[in-house]
């Protein structure tokens, strides 16, 4: 009795092997894989709609980034379009994609709400990074020069699509690419 269990178990695999389609079970692919396509959010006006968005690129594991922006900052008018245009032309995507929003901070429900403050946003304009929900401040970018120069931003995305939801995978935060110290360079360099 026991054989005949065994004998059609075997049977019902070998059956379900050969119907089954050879991609389903392809776990080890020689393709390449597949890339993620870039994601460009509208602009955030209310704190819900920026949790949202974290929520979306923590559960496609790509890293959400964060350009906090004013109506009357003449800067962010010029950084806006570029990093909005890096992102269309898919920087990043090699390494996984991005997925990218502004957020006005003079926005009466942004400010009223502290979103700013949670994230220790303190000059406009401010390029910050979320992978996984959590703020990446070791390598936020706040120096206006960095933010109008092409190349800079290009590096900094491919290195911040690096992380794909494993916090911190990037890269050094530091200048030198090392480690900060134990506060994560928040205040600054010492040197």
């Amino acid at each position: 009795m026991r054989t005949s269990r065994c004998t059609t178990s075997i049977n019902w695999l070998y059956e379900l092997a050969a119907n089954t389609s050879r991609h389903q079970f392809s776990f080890f692919s020689t393709s390449p894989p597949h890339r993620a396509k870039n994601q460009l959010y509208t602009s955030v006006r209310r704190p819900d709609d920026f949790h949202t968005y974290l929520l979306l690129s923590s559960s496609s594991r790509v890293p959400l980034f964060t350009l906090w922006t004013t109506s009357w900052c003449s800067t962010c008018r010029v950084v806006a379009p570029l990093l909005q245009s890096l992102i269309e032309e898919g920087v990043g995507e090699a390494e996984g994609g991005v997925a990218y929003c502004p957020v006005e901070y003079d926005a009466p429900d942004i400010m009223s709400q502290g979103l700013g403050m949670t994230y220790m946003i303190t000059s406009i304009p401010t390029l910050l990074s979320f992978d996984a929900q959590e703020a990446q401040v070791q390598t936020k970018v706040h120096d206006a020069r960095k933010l109008t120069d092409r190349r800079f931003l290009e590096d900094w995305i491919r290195n911040e699509a690096r992380r794909q939801g494993n916090r911190g995978g990037g890269g050094g935060g530091g200048p030198s690419g090392g480690s900060t110290g134990i506060l994560g360079g928040l205040f600054g360099s010492l040197n």
